[in-house]
């Protein structure tokens, strides 16, 4: 079995959660099984060393943003493994001190989304990274983000790509990892 298959296989399935019409995928129960987390992380990291630092210009991973609140649980470690800082970026109100912040659409609606002033440095490299992406909004609000700092995203990374979804964000500037795609 490959590790794809054996994630997927972990991922819990919730029909009409938060609201009617809506399918949650539940990534919980890969954070409780040790292998499976291990096998999360070690896959993302692979990832990044093997296709995303060799395509950069200084073949590093400056900064690991996280995304409030899933993006908590995977970013601290994939930058602990990289060698990198860890950035969280949190919903408005949230983070102390001097913030930047930008407002976008999900699915349910408006939000904001900031980061502290000096979390990421003009010309850092850095990785955005969230347990699923389904129309974008707050991947492309963090990119935005690490950009009015001068910073640049190498890639998104998400252990869920719901696809089939409208999304109003081409991504451009870094491409979008997923490990599991799902329809």
């Amino acid at each position: 079995m490959s590790d794809v298959d054996y994630l997927q296989a972990l991922l819990v399935r919730y029909p009409d959660f938060p609201k009617p019409g809506v399918d949650f995928l539940d990534i919980f129960p890969l954070l409780r099984d040790p292998l499976a987390f291990e096998t999360l992380i070690t896959h993302f990291v692979h990832h990044i060393t093997s296709h995303t630092i060799p395509k950069s210009v200084r073949k590093k991973v400056d900064v690991v943003v996280g995304l409030d609140a899933r993006g908590f649980l995977l970013g601290p470690i994939i930058a602990l493994r990289l060698g990198a800082a860890f950035v969280p970026v949190r919903k408005k109100g949230k983070l102390p001190g001097a913030c930047v912040s930008v407002t976008y659409e999900k699915e349910y609606g408006p939000d904001t989304f900031e980061i502290q002033k000096d979390g990421v440095q003009s010309g850092q490299n850095v990785i955005v990274v969230d347990d699923l992406i389904a129309t974008g909004g707050s991947a492309k609000a963090a990119g935005e983000l690490v950009e009015k700092q001068g910073g640049i995203v190498l890639e998104y990374l998400f252990i869920v790509e719901v696809l089939g979804l409208p999304r109003d964000w081409h991504h451009d500037k870094a491409p979008i990892y997923s490990i599991i795609q799902y329809s």
